[in-house]
């Protein structure tokens, strides 16, 4: 796939790790440009790719954990772990997950991982309330914006996160194009 994408052939493509571990494609051994990214849980898994900046993509499936309590208030904001209290059951554990894949998707975009802190934002009440994509922005990063998609079902929470380009994040701007992904 990537190499249908860069007009390549396999053996001029190699790997390496970002600064935080966040895999990146090498072309004949310099950056290639092409952002990719991946994820598994369970029987499910995704790929993303984009023609240009970040992407980040994040898949769960909502298995209940024993300690959730305590997830919730290591990683979700004020907000959050309001609206999650108001929860029960598998609706407590479907907004937990939402809430999760989103900022797991946006952290894997960043090339950070977990050295980001996730409890310092949160996500948009619209996709707390079950809208399908916003667009987002970071509170420490302010000048990017993110095209932010829940892409979860029946059997999975999970989210994409790309960058998007500084001139489509403006008010009246045509759609930027999607990246791939696929389950």
């Amino acid at each position: 796939m990537l190499c249908s994408r860069l007009d390549c052939r396999n053996e001029q493509l190699s790997f390496a790790l970002s600064e935080y571990e966040k895999p990146f494609v090498l072309l004949e051994g310099a950056k290639a440009p092409v952002s990719f990214n991946v994820s598994h849980s369970g029987n499910h898994g995704l790929i993303a790719l984009a023609p240009e900046g970040r992407l980040g993509i994040d898949v769960e499936e909502p298995v209940d954990k024993r300690n959730l309590d305590g997830l919730i208030e290591m990683v979700m904001g004020p907000d959050e772990r309001a609206q999650l209290a108001s929860l029960r059951g598998i609706d407590r554990l479907r907004l937990f997950y939402r809430i999760w894949t989103c900022k797991e998707a946006l952290i894997k975009a960043l090339g950070t991982g977990f050295s980001t802190d996730i409890s310092k934002f949160q996500m948009p009440q619209e996709i707390r309330e079950g809208n399908e994509a916003v667009v987002f922005r970071l509170p420490d990063l302010p000048s990017v914006a993110w095209s932010l998609n829940c892409i979860g079902n029946e059997q999975f929470e999970a989210a994409l996160a790309y960058e998007l380009p500084p001139c489509s994040s403006q008010i009246g701007s045509p759609e930027p194009e999607h990246p791939e992904g696929g389950a």
